[in-house]
C-alpha cells in the first residue's frame, strides 16, 4: 500500500482554505434553480460582451446537475474551511484535474469558449494543490535507502 507523505508547511493550508473560498464565491449561486437562473443571465450576457459565447438556454436538466454540482460543491468547500487537512487539498488537487478535463473536453466539442478561464482557474488551483504532495512523496523516497540487493 502506498502511504500519502502530507505536505506540514502552513502555507499548503492557506492555500486549500482559499481554493475552499474560491469555490464559495464562484459555486454558490449555481445551489439553487432560482440563483442558478441569475448566474446563467450573468455569464451568458458577460460570455456574448466578451465574445465568448453565451450558455445554452435554460432546461431543467442542465438546472438539476448545476443545482446538484454548486450544493456538493459548496458542501465540500464547507469541510475545507472548517477542518483544513493536507489530504483535502490531495483531494481537491485531483477533482480540479478531472473538472479541468470535462470543461476542456466540453469547449473541444462545442461548448461556449467562456468555460476556458474557469478551466485556467481549475488547472492552475489543481496543480498548486497537487506540487507539494509530488514534492514531499520525491523527498521521502530519496531520504528511504536503497534495499540491498539479493545475491
Amino acid at each position: 500500500m502506498i502511504r500519502p507523505f502530507p505536505p506540514v508547511h502552513p502555507a499548503y493550508l492557506r492555500t486549500v482554505r482559499a481554493s475552499a473560498w474560491y469555490d464559495l464565491v464562484v459555486t454558490a449561486g449555481f445551489a439553487t434553480p432560482w440563483t442558478y437562473a441569475l448566474v446563467h443571465r450573468v455569464l451568458s450576457s458577460g460570455g456574448e460582451a466578451a465574445g465568448l459565447g453565451a450558455l445554452p438556454p435554460l432546461e431543467p436538466m442542465q438546472v438539476l446537475l448545476a443545482n446538484l454540482m454548486g450544493s456538493v460543491v459548496i458542501v465540500w468547500a464547507a469541510l475545507r474551511l472548517v477542518r483544513t487537512l493536507p489530504v483535502h487539498g490531495l483531494l481537491d488537487g485531483v477533482a480540479r484535474l478531472l473538472f479541468a478535463s470535462w470543461q476542456a473536453y466540453a469547449v473541444t466539442h462545442g461548448a461556449p469558449a467562456l468555460l476556458w478561464p474557469f478551466f485556467a482557474v481549475e488547472l492552475t488551483l489543481g496543480v498548486v494543490q497537487l506540487v507539494p504532495w509530488w514534492r514531499t512523496r520525491r523527498a521521502e523516497r530519496a531520504a528511504v535507502p536503497a534495499a540491498p540487493a539479493a545475491g
